[in-house]
């Protein structure tokens, strides 16, 4: 640790405190209830690696204290967007999503399809997923609401000659640049648009319906026609958002999917009980990143610039924020309202919120497909990679082991391998461990096993060995290499909890960057030799457990039980047949189907049923 003694006289009081490095650049900014306990805490001996990282990169530390929590998340917020620190946590869109926008600080209004920065004085309603929907949707409301939408210059022209558009002769807008309307009567038409997009879209269809029905009254046919096509153009475009709520409810859903490194977030906004925007985002994690934690950042990210009619009167979230009341309080002073987060427990929005869960995870997977299957990152990883654990060449062909067994039964590993920093399954390899001990055996027994006789100039030895483990496992991996003649192949573990990078008898971890591409290409061929591992136990865990249900039965020796397993397909459903259907299996007679159907129906009486795919047990 760089800073030797903690500083004197921290304050109790909440606050927002910054840590700086030798050049005097802020790294890291954080909040507090209570600065000292907070800042102390930095000063264990048990800190998380990427915090000690942190810490061991700092050389001074500096805090300002404030009256209130809700005070030192602003404040926090505020450091973080002006000194973008490099230990905070990282936002990076998923996308640009698309908007609609009205410019309503100019004499005439405009209305257009947006993407990129929120700017002052224009009002956005959205975000939408597809930008033709939006597109679309705009061209049935201006046809209702006929404002202004070219541009600046197209709208000058048009002044300066006296001849509106062609959206103008095809009643698409109603030619202010002519004087058709005047600067109220426009601006009248922009507001029912502003408050039909927020949600009030049964009050003015009911309206326009109202009107409908007096010119058909007054046997005004052809504005009771011009009034019908004008609420089937609304009708339209409110067929594109889907009804999932009661009619007031006026909410965004925040979900979020993260692991280690990474989280993606989705917001989904609910108007008037219909989701009309959804977008998304991905999260580089701070250091010391929790679940609480992670919806608090996400949450001021996306209401960090909102303005009083963009925030909902109810946010529902995946998680616990960590300053939920705080939260809270802010929201409701921008608001001018009573503002509620929580977390949805039951009912429809329970339901909302597990499809929006869903669709986070997805964005986190596509996200990291897309990141590992980039020439230029891959190239990038598998660089730092090299230079993180000094390598000679940049480690072409990687492969990793990994055991899994459940207190050790079962106990199986797999060999996974990837070249260039994309899986080669047709070289991955499975292992049946015999006679397990310990992890660090069985380890040491594949790696003995993979290597057995191995010619060091076959062009299928690895540049990297990648275990799942920490250091006991990568030891007992690097003696079993030196057993197998191949004591110079380079070896590392990656342990799961701290994801610490482990080489033979180190003192300490090598901690790479929590944001590197380096640890992103191990994170990702460790959970892929997790993958497969898993795979192949649950295979043999079922099978162990069909075998030994059907092994009690008497009388049926291992060529009828076969047949009843090839006849049926699987334990369950022989479990679920009759004596009738029982008796239809070659080999099997009606006394024998009588034993089979009584020892099965005896088990499912005294024992809980099983999934035999997954080894678990079912509720009755």
């Amino acid at each position: 640790m760089q800073i030797s003694d903690k500083p004197a006289d921290i304050p109790t009081s909440p606050g927002v405190y910054r840590w700086r490095d030798s050049l005097d650049r802020v790294i890291y900014v954080g909040k507090a209830k209570n600065l000292k306990s907070r800042i102390n805490s930095y000063f264990a001996n048990d800190l998380h690696p990427r915090t000690q990282t942190m810490v061991s990169t700092a050389r001074s530390l500096d805090w300002v204290t404030v009256r209130t929590e809700t005070e030192a998340l602003q404040l926090e917020y505020a450091w973080i967007k002006e000194f973008d620190p490099t230990f905070n946590v990282r936002y990076r869109d998923d996308k640009s999503y698309p908007y609609l926008a009205l410019s309503t600080q100019e004499e005439f209004p405009r209305a257009f399809v947006y993407r990129g920065d929120k700017r002052k004085g224009v009002t956005y309603f959205g975000p939408y997923v597809q930008a033709w929907a939006i597109r679309d949707s705009l061209d049935h409301l201006l046809r209702v609401f006929p404002v202004r939408s070219c541009t600046s210059g197209v709208y000058r022209n048009a002044k300066a000659s006296g001849r509106p558009c062609l959206l103008a002769h095809i009643d698409r807008c109603s030619a202010p640049c002519v004087g058709k309307i005047d600067a109220d009567g426009h601006r009248d038409l922009v507001k029912q648009l502003m408050s039909f997009m927020s949600g009030n879209s049964k009050e003015i269809m009911s309206d326009i319906a109202r009107r409908m029905n007096e010119a058909s009254a007054s046997q005004d046919y052809e504005q009771a026609s011009v009034l019908r096509d004008d609420l089937a153009a609304l009708e339209r475009v409110l067929e594109k958002s889907v009804v999932v709520l009661p009619d007031d409810t006026f909410a965004d859903i925040v979900g979020l999917h993260h692991d280690e490194l990474q989280s993606a977030v989705q917001v989904f906004s609910v108007r008037s009980g219909r989701i009309v925007g959804q977008r998304g985002f991905i999260m580089e994690n701070a250091v010391d990143a929790t679940s609480e934690s992670l919806m608090t950042d996400a949450l001021m990210h996306i209401y960090s610039a909102a303005t009083k009619d963009e925030i909902p009167t109810e946010v529902l979230v995946s998680h616990e924020p960590e300053s939920s009341i705080s939260l809270a309080e802010l929201l409701g002073t921008i608001r001018e309202a009573q503002i509620s987060v929580r977390v949805p427990i039951r009912g429809d929005k329970k339901m909302l919120m597990d499809t929006v869960l869903v669709n986070a995870g997805q964005a986190l997977g596509l996200h990291k497909t897309k990141r590992s299957t980039d020439l230029v990152t891959r190239s990038k990883a598998l660089a730092e990679i090299q230079q993180a654990i000094g390598l000679p060449d940049a480690p072409l062909r990687i492969e990793c082991i990994d055991v899994s067994h459940i207190s050790g039964t079962n106990v199986v590993a797999s060999l996974v391998v990837f070249e260039d920093g994309i899986p080669k399954k047709k070289d991955y390899r499975q292992f049946i461990i015999e006679d397990p001990r310990d992890d660090s055996a069985s380890i040491a027994q594949v790696v003995s096993r993979r290597f057995k006789d191995h010619d060091e100039k076959r062009p299928y030895r690895p540049n990297l060995l990648v275990i799942d483990g920490g250091l006991p496992q990568v030891n007992a991996a690097a003696k079993a290499l030196e057993a197998a003649g191949v004591g110079n192949m380079h070896v590392i573990g990656l342990a799961k909890r701290m994801e610490e990078v482990w080489t033979p008898g180190a003192a300490f971890p090598v901690i790479l960057p929590r944001s590197s591409e380096a640890l992103f290409m191990l994170q990702r061929v460790r959970d892929e030799a997790h993958r497969f591992a898993i795979t192949l136990h649950r295979n043999r865990r079922s099978k162990g457990m069909v075998d030994s249900v059907l092994d009690d039965i008497p009388g049926l020796g291992p060529i009828k039980k076969k047949a009843v397993l090839a006849y049926f397909g699987s334990l369950k459903k022989v479990a679920a047949a009759s004596v009738d259907e029982l008796s239809m299996v070659p080999g099997i007679g009606p006394v024998q189907a009588e034993q089979i159907w009584q020892f099965l129906n005896q088990e499912n009486e005294q024992s809980p049923a099983v999934n035999t795919a997954t080894g678990e047990i079912i509720d009755s």
